[in-house]
Order: C-alpha cells, then sequence, then structure tokens
C-alpha cells in the first residue's frame, strides 16, 4: 500500500501556525537587543495598513501603548508586526531558520515534512508582517513542538527523538539527540518563558488554567487557505505550551482542524491543552505550588 495512507500527522502534516509563531519573532527581537520586554508599541492603537492590506487584532480591540509582555498576553497582531518592523526581514528569517523551521527536525520516525518557509528573496513588506503572527508559512507539529522546547531549555534547540535506547541480549544502546545547539540566549528564553507564563494566567484562556501551576502557554488562531486566498469561516486552533514552567516536564501542542464549537485557539485547544495538563502533574506526582 501507499505509505500516504499510513502519514503520520505529527511530522508529516503542515499547517499555518498563527499566533503561536510570535513567540519566535518576540525571541528574535529580544535576543538581538533590539526591544526590551516593556518596550511599548506606539502604532497599538488601531489598525494598521502594509502593501495594500489591513492588519487588525483577531477580537478588533486595540491596547494603545502595550508592552511586549501585552503585545503577547493579548495576541495582538498590529502590536507583533511593530516588533516585526524592528527585526526586519534578514533577522526574522535568520531566526525562523535558525529554529529549525524549513527543514527536518531528524526525528526517527517515517515520513516527516519539511514544511514551507518562502526563499528570503520572495518576502515583501507584508509578508514579515504576515510571518510575524504566523501566517503565509507553513510548518509541521513536531517543528512548533521542538522550537517552543527551545524555551524550556535554557536557548538549546535538540533533536526530538522517540526511541530513548536500544536494547539487545547484552548490551544497551542509548539513543543520543544528533543535535544539541545553543541559538538564543538563556536570558531570552527566560524572558519568553516568564511572558508565556503570563499569558496563560492573564489571557483568554485563563479561566480554564488549573489552579496552582505555572504554564507557559501560547494560543493560536489561524485563517486556512483556499484556492489562492483565506476561509472566512474555517481555522486551525491550537495552543502550545510546557509545564511546570520553571522545571519543565513536558512539551505539548494541542491543535484542532475546523473545530466547530469555536473557531479560537483560547476556547478550543486551551481548555484540551489543560486537561491533559492536569492528567499529567498527577501522573508525574508534581503538587500544585
Amino acid at each position: 500500500y501507499e505509505e500516504k495512507l499510513y502519514k503520520n500527522p505529527a511530522v508529516g502534516d503542515t499547517y499555518e501556525p498563527g499566533s503561536t509563531f510570535k513567540l519566535f519573532a518576540a525571541a528574535a527581537a529580544l535576543d538581538l537587543s533590539l526591544v526590551r520586554p516593556t518596550t511599548r508599541c506606539p502604532i497599538c492603537s488601531g489598525p494598521r495598513e502594509i502593501g495594500g492590506f489591513e492588519i487588525s487584532t483577531w477580537n478588533k480591540k486595540y491596547y494603545k501603548d502595550s508592552t511586549l509582555v501585552e503585545i503577547l498576553q493579548h495576541s495582538d497582531n498590529v502590536g507583533i508586526t511593530y516588533i516585526a518592523d524592528q527585526l526586519g526581514i534578514d533577522n526574522l528569517f535568520a531566526y525562523i531558520k535558525k529554529f529549525g523551521f524549513g527543514e527536518l527536525t531528524g526525528i526517527d520516525l517515517q515520513e516527516e515534512a519539511t514544511g514551507n518557509i518562502r526563499e528570503k528573496d520572495q518576502w515583501r513588506p507584508i509578508d514579515l508582517a504576515t510571518a510575524s503572527f504566523g501566517q503565509g508559512l507553513a510548518v509541521t507539529g513536531i517543528q512548533m513542538v521542538q522550537a517552543v522546547s527551545v524555551f524550556a531549555n535554557g536557548g538549546k534547540l535538540i533533536t526530538p527523538k522517540v526511541t530513548d535506547a536500544i536494547q539487545s541480549e547484552n548490551r544497551q544502546q542509548k539513543v543520543e539527540p544528533d543535535q544539541v545547539r545553543q541559538i538564543i540566549s538563556p536570558k531570552t528564553a527566560a524572558q519568553i518563558t516568564e511572558m508565556m507564563v503570563n499569558a496563560v494566567r492573564e489571557g483568554e484562556a485563563r479561566a480554564f488554567a488549573p489552579k496552582g501551576y505555572a504554564i507557559a502557554g501560547k494560543t493560536g488562531t489561524a485563517q486556512i487557505p483556499v484556492a489562492g486566498h483565506y476561509d472566512p469561516e474555517k481555522t486551525i486552533a491550537s495552543f502550545i505550551g510546557f509545564a511546570p514552567a520553571q522545571d519543565p516536564k513536558f512539551v505539548m501542542l494541542v491543535r484542532f482542524t475546523e473545530p466547530s464549537s469555536s473557531p479560537f485557539g483560547s476556547e478550543t485547544a486551551a481548555p484540551t491543552f489543560f486537561e491533559i495538563a492536569t492528567e499529567l502533574f498527577n501522573y508525574w506526582g508534581i503538587p500544585p505550588e
């Protein structure tokens, strides 16, 4: 039978990640010292126009002079495009590549896809803006998990592996990552982690979060491209994060394609993430703070 009939969506399916991708634009700007967590957005009082396209927030609410912390908390599209402006195409593209997008992670599973990041010479100003909030590019679930684990691992990018060890009759061979490399500073990783914890505690999904646990997370709601344009109704809703934030035991992505109960990640993927996280806390015997 054809291999495509047994496609593993975690490594073989690609999708536009939406607002979960804002973490990487923010991390790049912090790592290059172009902004600080307290940097304020001077253009966040309303929508903005770039190359004939209007950029607006997901809920049409605007927060004047938002800090970077608040931009991630409110998942503000306009705010993250301001951060992208400080980066420029060269820097954002370079960090997207550093985080492993557009190439195989090297996980020990068949049929891994690379995703799709268009060549840098094809980027226009509108592409810089939309990439900062995760539209106009395609990633796999395992790429997102690997990239967010950078924040959990103090700035190190580590090859994901399914196999822990290979056991034969008289010896055991430990399976090590193909690569472990520092791609952002530990300080930047810690800053993004704090912002993700704040986004969970103060963001749209805070009512669903288990009490007493510091969870670092980010919601995503991406429109689905159809025949050269975006479907006005259908979305991919997601939530990605890790916990406990200061001593992480797991990184997890929850993704729903075209959810029917709500189009938003904060109302679909986030509650599911928190339910599974609660089960994991119980499984590992991790008490509340």
